[in-house]
């Protein structure tokens, strides 16, 4: 028996708004699936055009923290937050664009014991304390985020990522929003 998308109702590509439906299709076309956050989410089209407007802000813009890095910081965040959903489709995304078929589980699980870099390490640390305890962040924290390397823009970008997906991750977990199955093998090697 099929499990559900998501515990709301998700509309069919027939009856979501044009600029919704013609997204997800290009997202389909990607992909070769459409991830099941798009189907959920469109059951709120104008929260849908502004999650993905600030998602694609973050997630998609050039310069600054590599797109595995981004990729990185979600996976760490979410594992933190318990997400299923996110773990699995950031986590293929995360393996992909950091060609590491291993690097994903070992950040969801304890990024503390993962293979990462010293710039990386810096880079979870400060984003853990944004995801679970923000109001502790301080100047020293930012200090060692410039020690390791980081601009003023790429420390935003820390901060700004790990704050948006709290707020997806426990979207996400309200909504009982499942991964695709697809997601679990990609980028696995």
């Amino acid at each position: 028996m099929p499990h559900p998308i998501s515990r709301f109702p998700v509309p069919s590509l027939d009856e979501m708004p044009q600029d919704i439906a013609a997204r997800i299709r290009k997202v389909a076309e990607k992909f070769g699936f459409v991830p099941n956050v798009f189907l959920a989410l469109a059951h709120r089209p104008d929260e849908f055009r502004a999650f993905f407007a600030y998602h694609d802000a973050l997630m998609e813009r050039e310069g600054g923290l590599t797109k595995a890095e981004r990729e990185m910081i979600v996976v760490a965040t979410s594992g933190l937050n318990q997400c299923q959903y996110c773990v699995v489709a950031h986590g293929a995304i995360l393996r992909i664009r950091a060609k590491n078929a291993l690097i994903a589980d070992q950040v969801a699980v304890n990024w503390r014991k993962a293979d990462l870099t010293p710039r990386e390490r810096a880079m979870l640390t400060y984003a853990e304390k944004v995801a679970l305890n923000a109001q502790r962040i301080g100047e020293p924290d930012r200090q060692a985020l410039a020690e390791a390397g980081f601009t003023e823009d790429e420390i935003w970008d820390i901060g700004a990522i790990a704050g948006f997906f709290g707020m997806s991750n426990r979207l996400v977990n309200a909504a009982d929003i499942r991964p695709n199955d697809a997601f679990y093998m990609l980028g696995r090697g």
